[in-house]
């Protein structure tokens, strides 16, 4: 009978055994593994370059649609100054705005009212006195309520800021 009395001899048969040390189990998991991320980018890297790729489409078709559209609508319109042209029925949004912002608050309030109302400034002034005297009586009273926001709002600013600023020092 012979009998191996070396040690490291049985130490390397014994680690042989175990799974995770076994040659095939791991030539075997390395290539899974393999198998497992080629397949991985072969799916995604695809779907996501796709998906990336469609989305740059959209983006640049959208660009080029709104370029296109600049472009006709400035063929389109002649040059426009600040002052719209004598004789034309229609008046532009610039001039609407340039209007509204000359007129003072109180105008503003006026024709609001009046709109409210459902009257027009020729109706008014073909109202009797006393109508006319009430109307610029609220006109007035709408004024003053709008002043006194103004005022609380601009008090109430400092101490909000001092509310504020006392809890970031907390």
């Amino acid at each position: 009978m012979l009998v191996n009395n070396n040690t490291q001899a049985v130490s390397t048969v014994q680690q042989l055994k175990r799974p995770d040390m076994d040659p095939a189990n791991a030539a075997a998991s390395t290539l899974y593994s393999g198998a497992l991320q080629a397949a991985q980018q072969s799916v995604t890297v695809p779907v996501v370059q796709k998906a990336l790729d469609k989305a740059n489409d959209r983006i640049d078709e959208a660009f080029a649609k709104t370029r296109v559209q600049l472009q006709a609508s400035t063929a389109a319109t002649p040059a426009t100054t600040d002052v719209p042209a004598a004789g034309s029925t229609t008046s532009s949004a610039r001039a609407d705005f340039t209007d509204y912002m000359s007129k003072t608050p109180a105008e503003r309030i006026r024709e609001q009212l009046l709109k409210e109302q459902g009257l027009t400034e020729e109706q008014v002034q073909a109202m009797p006195q006393e109508k006319q005297d009430a109307i610029a009586k609220q006109v007035a009273e709408r004024v003053k309520v709008q002043q006194e926001q103004q005022v609380a709002a601009k008090t109430a600013a400092p101490q909000a800021q001092s509310v504020k600023d006392t809890l970031a020092a907390i």
